[in-house]
């Protein structure tokens, strides 16, 4: 069973970023954002007030530059070619200019750089000055985008992990909506699911898994009832009440994959406005699916999507756009949204959630994660969607 990415597809990975580097005409490149620097290295961490990077220095070498407590972490977990540290942050000598330093001793001065940003940032009390600041170049060229990019597509290792988040994801679903029941409280049913959940999964997959975000969790996030017409309410401890409309989510984290899994349910019984709009719900989800094929845009399934609101009359009820891609993060770009004209290709991985917000009614959103394939695509989340086998 496939667990994490293996050192072969890291180095992949590599060379394809040195390929874009070569293409924007840079000779060396700094990497700031921590979802990029484990896409390309495998090193996960904590990003706190300590600036940390990933450097491509002239000669193609990967480099971590990080605070000295991560030092052993970096070179135990990273696929690299090198690890550089400084004492701590903000230091008799701000890290910064440990960088500075370590980036001159590597050949990067008077040279083209890439970037992603042009400094570290941090809520946490970092402050300190950006590259431009601290080293001469030739040129600073924006590499932005561009390692989100070559996440768009995902590979075979990729799209496993995935599908096993999925599995996960719906027994967390299963066992929250099992124990959802009219007098009890939100935190009291989400904590037992997810903590069944993650101690099956745990349990199942062994020494060898290994989470990089939430194990697995099911939970409501505080829409039920009327307040689950806001489509991201917060949790408010509230008590389930026969009636309500229920907005689900369950997630699982694989080796820092991640899928989306989303329904509608009810507490008991549902009235007849509440069919209603499921139903228009549930249709926006099938006209979304039907739209979904390899060389269209993600524009053009929204538009669909639009399309049927209008017919149904019930745009006025509508917030959000379609979807998203997913991965490495909960929310990634492209989206199927009407101005992103990016076109759909087989590999990429995307949630389909179309939905429908009534004032004192609820709201009414399925999230399924489907990956795009030649053809069309499949569907990777398989609970239950008909309004039958969603009642609490």
């Amino acid at each position: 069973m496939l667990l994490s990415i293996p050192k072969y597809e890291y180095k992949k990975r590599q060379e394809d970023f040195k390929t874009k580097m070569r293409h924007a005409n840079c000779e060396c490149s700094i990497i700031f954002s921590p979802t990029n620097i484990f896409y390309l290295t495998g090193f996960h961490f904590h990003p706190t007030e300590r600036p940390m990077c990933l450097f491509v220095d002239p000669k193609g070498g990967y480099n971590l530059f990080v605070p000295a407590l991560e030092h052993e972490h970096a070179e135990y977990y990273s696929v690299i070619d090198g690890v550089f540290s400084y004492p701590e942050y903000p230091g008799l000598k701000h890290p910064m200019l440990h960088l500075k330093d370590t980036l001159e001793n590597n050949d990067f001065s008077n040279k083209s750089i890439g970037y992603d940003s042009m400094g570290y940032g941090s809520p946490m009390g970092y402050r300190g000055p950006t590259l431009d600041e601290l080293i001469d170049s030739k040129s600073f060229v924006s590499l932005y985008g561009s390692v989100e990019e070559m996440r768009y597509i995902k590979s075979d290792n990729e799209i496993e992990l995935i599908k096993e988040s999925c599995r996960w994801g719906n027994l967390a679903h299963s066992l929250l909506q099992k124990y959802t029941a009219a007098g009890l409280s939100e935190i009291e049913v989400t904590n037992k699911a997810s903590m069944e959940a993650t101690i099956a999964m745990v349990e199942t997959l062994g020494p060898d898994y290994t989470p990089h975000g939430t194990p697995t969790s099911a939970f409501y996030r505080g829409q039920i009832g009327e307040e689950s017409a806001f489509p991201h309410a917060v949790t408010q401890n509230k008590k389930f009440k026969k009636g309500d409309t229920l907005v689900t989510a369950a997630l699982s984290s694989v080796f820092g994959y991640n899928s989306e899994l989303e329904r509608v349910m009810f507490v008991e019984e549902y009235t007849r406005d509440q069919e209603k709009y499921f139903k228009h719900m549930y249709e926006a989800q099938e006209v979304a699916f039907s739209a979904i094929k390899p060389g269209k845009t993600y524009a053009s399934v929204e538009q669909e999507v639009q399309n049927y609101f209008k017919e149904a009359g019930v745009t006025h009820l509508t917030k959000h756009h379609t979807g998203h891609n997913i991965g490495l993060l909960g929310h990634e770009a492209p989206f199927f949204d009407l101005g992103d004209e990016t076109v759909m290709e087989a590999g990429m991985v995307v949630t389909v959630e179309p939905g429908i917000y009534v004032e004192k009614l609820g709201g009414f959103r399925h999230s399924d994660t489907v990956l795009i394939t030649e053809t069309g695509m499949e569907m990777l989340t398989y609970y239950p969607r008909n309004i039958e086998a969603l009642i609490c």
